[in-house]
């Protein structure tokens, strides 16, 4: 077994630059997910220290802001190298806490690196426009420019690239600070990430960070220091998020769950969709909001298709996430087990045929695992419409499989679906595909592709309840929802201007 974290770590928070030790009563176990046994402790922040964080963000602000764009971006610039020197042992604590393989988590820290080389484009992004002459005398520049305190809350499952890809490099480029409310059940990625960034010259308060229950979380939707808050995790909760903090007079980018659907037509190379189908059904075990658990087949292929999928399944190598070998790691806790096989349950509930239960799977595993928290690959067939294992998210290694007679069924079945963060269809038809872009209402659309998640040029754009908010996470929306636009109109006078008597109220604003 790969070597992990041998003994017990109390965690602080991070308030200035530096760790402080919580005086909250309330502390969370951290897990080897691959063991079961506890490697860390992590604290159910104060009030009073999450307003400390904010606190401090906000004192940096000023200073950060005034600096040249360039000086911001040297941070990331600097931290960039770090990363790539220092992937290995990122992936590893990735691997142990949450679950995930090597490969896995080596693409999470990919996906940083990405969003570095996006961010330090921010002095093109961030570039205003001009007109001369907007009326007589008149001339007009627009400017964005940050604004202030950004609070990001992000989820267990992607611990290193969500708050340190998707939030923390436009928010912190563009001139605002961070207060990072990092997952709880796995922080070590967080305390390792930020780490290294203060060590590549970032000045003290830019980033601060606490782990905190909804009570005292709740302090970073209401204070009036915060002016947005970037979030991932449950609709449920992102509903909230949203509600509160605008209600508080901030802009919000919550980014919900999902139960994406790839529709397979007779007509696709079925071998090939099932193994690319297989990794973004399987991938991370499931725990990402673009996995593909509901693939909605023609009757014709169907039985087909599931042989393929089945015997693909169990090829799937299952075991210590930190180990090379592996491509299925455990979920992240013994409570988040409990959830993805109490969804196994209802599917047998509801009437799913099981074709292969993934609740046996410990069976399998040598005796040190056996306190993992594993959950082997599922798969369910003859899946209703109605089913509510089927609509709504297990977030675990999980396949439902729903027939349909053609593709006219299969995209108004799946347009059904409340979420819509991701869709795909497998098909040789130009015709389909088409068809298929326009009408599917998911904002992240595959045409023989998994997991449709656009580079970081374009937005990861979920619709419907996927989603709450104006601007999404990357592309030009990242950098306007970190920014707002000011425009300053400007005229200079003539010794005749000097002397006119009469200036009307429209002065500057229309042309007669």
């Amino acid at each position: 077994m790969a070597e992990t974290l041998s003994e017990v770590k109390t965690l602080g928070y991070m308030v200035d630059g530096e760790w402080r030790q919580s005086q909250s009563d309330v502390w969370v176990d951290i897990t080897d997910s691959n063991t079961g046994k506890v490697i860390a402790r992590t604290p159910m922040c104060t009030e009073a220290e999450v307003t400390e964080a904010i606190e401090s963000a906000n004192a940096a602000y000023p200073a950060w802001a005034s600096l040249p764009i360039q000086k911001r971006t040297e941070v990331l610039f600097t931290w960039r190298p770090k990363l790539i020197a220092r992937m290995d042992e990122i992936a590893t604590l990735v691997s142990t806490e949450l679950g995930k393989n090597l490969d896995e988590a080596r693409g999470e820290v990919i996906k940083i690196i990405e969003a570095i080389d996006i961010a330090v484009g921010a002095p093109m992004l961030l570039k205003g426009e001009s007109l001369m002459n907007v009326s007589t005398g008149h001339d007009t520049v627009s400017y964005r420019e940050p604004l202030g305190v950004f609070a990001g809350i992000a989820p267990f499952n992607f611990p290193a690239m969500i708050p340190f890809g998707w939030m923390l490099p436009i928010c912190i480029a563009c001139g605002n600070t961070f207060v990072l409310k990092s997952a709880n059940p796995v922080p070590l990625t967080s305390h390792l990430l930020l780490d290294m960034l203060y060590e590549c010259g970032l000045p003290k308060g830019v980033v601060n960070m606490v782990t905190a229950e909804k009570e005292q979380a709740e302090v970073l939707l209401k204070h009036p220091a915060v002016r947005g808050v970037s979030f991932v995790g449950s609709t449920p909760v992102g509903k909230h998020v949203y509600s509160i903090a605008a209600a508080h007079g901030k802009r919000v980018q919550a980014q919900t769950q999902a139960k994406n659907h790839g529709l397979v037509l007779a007509d696709a190379a079925l071998e090939r969709a099932a193994r690319g189908i297989i990794n973004s059904t399987f991938g991370c075990a499931g725990m990402r909001c673009m996995a593909l658990p509901v693939c909605v087949v023609e009757n014709k292929v169907a039985d087909e298709f599931i042989g393929y999928m089945k015997k693909f399944a169990l090829e799937r190598v299952v075991g210590d996430a930190t180990l090379p070998t592996t491509e299925l790691g455990p979920v992240v806790s013994e409570s988040h087990k409990k959830f993805v096989t109490s969804w196994i349950e209802k599917g047998l509930e509801e009437g799913a045929e099981l074709i292969l239960d993934g609740r046996t799977v410990n069976e399998q595993l040598p005796p040190e695992l056996h306190g993992g928290h594993f959950v082997g690959p599922t798969i369910f067939d003859h899946v209703g419409p109605d089913m509510e294992c089927g609509r709504e998210e297990s977030f675990g290694p999980i396949l439902y499989i729903k027939r349909v007679d053609d593709f006219e069924e299969g995209i108004e079945l799946m347009n059904h679906n409340p979420y819509a963060n991701g869709s795909c269809v497998f098909t040789e038809s130009g015709y389909y595909s088409r068809e298929f872009a326009r009408r599917t209402h998911a904002g992240m659309v595959g045409i023989n592709v998994g997991i449709p998640v656009p580079v970081s040029f374009f937005p990861f754009a979920g619709h419907k309840d996927s989603f709450f908010g104006d601007n999404h996470v990357f592309g030009r929306d990242g950098f306007q929802f970190f920014t707002e636009t000011k425009c300053v109109t400007t005229r200079w006078f003539t010794e005749a201007d000097k002397k006119q008597k009469f200036v009307s109220t429209w002065e500057g604003t229309v042309n007669r």
